[in-house]
Order: structure tokens, then C-alpha cells, then sequence
């Protein structure tokens, strides 16, 4: 006889004896601490936590036996089991450029190493817009089954794609939506590195204009022009100094002169 059991299961039986109410032992299954010795138990002592947030995922158990197999030296062993905390994904956007290629999967890494044949998966579309209102999605025939292969991808791929996936007692184990936003190529450019390259060197985009990478005029042209603007502001301000000379003259000698009756 081969029992698993948790540490709650103990914790639980063991207050039943210390409290002495047959209340709670009722809810043991019919376990007895008496039998524990006599069988050859499990108990789960180290769980850690789901690898995926949303559809299934794994989790890895430290299983440590009480009882007979204690008492034959059977050591610990690590088991790695299914786990499911939430089976909706919720909504995932990417933005592309046309022609490049997307590749939309489903089941992803860790449903994968479950094997993917151990798994039902449908595709839904709903063309030009981001969303989640099952209403507008219409069945999307896909020949890859767990994932979606645009190459190249057009601006009518464009839209939200949604895919269910089941195991094979038909339970729903995940959904999720992926929006694909496309761009066109003349549109704008969404590699950094490129665009950044690209405007650097202007000459690759507009090759008929005729880039000056020298200094526009010589040394002595600057130097001349220096000179010249020095020269006529000296000029102008002389003649300005020179006018008022002669009108500050002639206003003194004008107040000199006597008046007559």
C-alpha cells in the first residue's frame, strides 16, 4: 500500500490527538497516525512555484517518504508536475514592418516540452482591429496548429489573433490574444539602430543633393569680410561724429549773434 500525503494531512492528524476532538479527524479520509508507520507514505515537502502565470505550466516537488520506506532507507526524490493558475493570458501587442516575418505561438516553451500533440489548439481572427470581444473574431484555418506563421507578413494581416487551446479531456488550459500592428516600409522605420545610421549619412537618402563636407568659404575670405565690416562701421561713425560737430557749431554761433528790434 502506497499513500501520498502533505504535511497539512499531519499537521491536521496530530491535532486531532493533542485536542481530542473527533470533529476534525473525520476529515482524514480514513488515515489513522497508527497506520502511518505501517505503510509506505509520501509526503510532499518542498513545492516551488508555477513556472507560467497564465495557462499550464510545471512545478517542481521535493517528495520525502515517511514510514516503511523511511525505515528502508529510501531517500527524497524530485517529480516535476502539471500546474494551472489562471487560463486566460489576457491581450499581447506587437508592431512590424510589411515584409518581415511573425511567428505567433501558442503553446510556447513550456506547454511544448509537455508535447505539443497532447494538446488541442484553434485559432480565431479579427481582422483591422486590436481587441478582445470574442464577437468579432471569426475561425482562422492555421496548417501549423499551435503557431501562426506570417512570412512575409502584408498590411491585410494586420489584426488580432486568438487561440484556445484544450487538453485532450477537452478542459480549456489557455487563451490568448496577440494584436499585430503592421506598418508600411515608406511609412517609418522601427529599427533604431538603422534609422539612426541612415541619418548620419544623409547622401543615402536624398543622393541627388551634393553634400559640402569642407568649410564653405577660405580662411582669407572670412578675414576680408572682417576687415571690410570694420572698416565701414569706422566710416559711418566718423560721419555721424563730424555731423554733429557742425550742428553743435552752428547752433552756438546762431545763439551768439545779436538780435534787433
Amino acid at each position: 500500500l502506497k499513500l501520498l500525503i502533505t504535511s497539512p494531512d499531519i499537521l491536521m492528524m496530530l491535532g486531532c490527538i493533542f485536542v481530542h476532538s473527533p470533529s476534525p479527524c473525520n476529515t482524514s479520509d480514513g488515515v489513522d497516525l497508527e497506520d502511518l508507520a505501517a505503510t509506505n507514505t509520501w509526503v510532499i515537502m518542498r513545492s516551488s512555484p508555477c513556472s507560467a502565470t497564465c495557462g499550464l505550466g510545471l512545478r517542481i516537488q521535493e517528495l520525502c517518504p515517511t514510514g516503511l520506506a523511511q525505515a528502508n532507507g529510501t531517500t527524497c526524490h524530485v517529480r516535476q508536475v502539471q500546474c494551472l493558475q489562471s487560463w486566460q493570458c489576457g491581450l499581447r501587442t506587437q508592431t512590424v514592418v510589411v515584409g518581415q516575418r511573425v511567428e505567433l505561438d501558442c503553446l510556447e516553451e513550456v506547454m511544448e516540452a509537455m508535447g505539443r500533440f497532447a494538446f488541442i489548439v484553434s485559432w480565431r481572427f479579427a481582422r483591422g482591429i486590436i481587441t478582445t470581444d470574442n464577437s468579432l473574431f471569426m475561425q482562422h484555418d492555421v496548417p501549423g496548429l499551435d503557431r501562426v506563421v506570417l512570412d512575409p507578413v502584408r498590411e491585410e494581416h494586420a489584426g488580432t489573433y486568438r487561440c484556445d487551446v484544450q487538453d485532450t479531456s477537452y478542459h480549456k488550459v489557455k487563451r490568448m490574444y496577440k494584436g499585430v500592428k503592421v506598418l508600411s516600409s515608406r511609412v517609418l522605420s522601427l529599427d533604431f539602430t538603422k534609422s539612426l545610421i541612415q541619418w548620419e549619412k544623409p547622401g543615402d537618402l536624398w543622393p541627388n543633393i551634393t553634400l559640402v563636407t569642407g568649410k564653405l568659404y577660405p580662411g582669407n575670405t572670412v578675414q576680408n569680410m572682417v576687415l571690410v565690416s570694420l572698416s565701414i562701421a569706422m566710416v559711418i561713425a566718423m560721419i555721424i561724429f563730424v555731423a554733429l560737430f557742425i550742428f553743435s557749431y552752428w547752433k552756438r554761433v546762431t545763439e551768439q549773434q545779436p538780435t534787433f528790434p
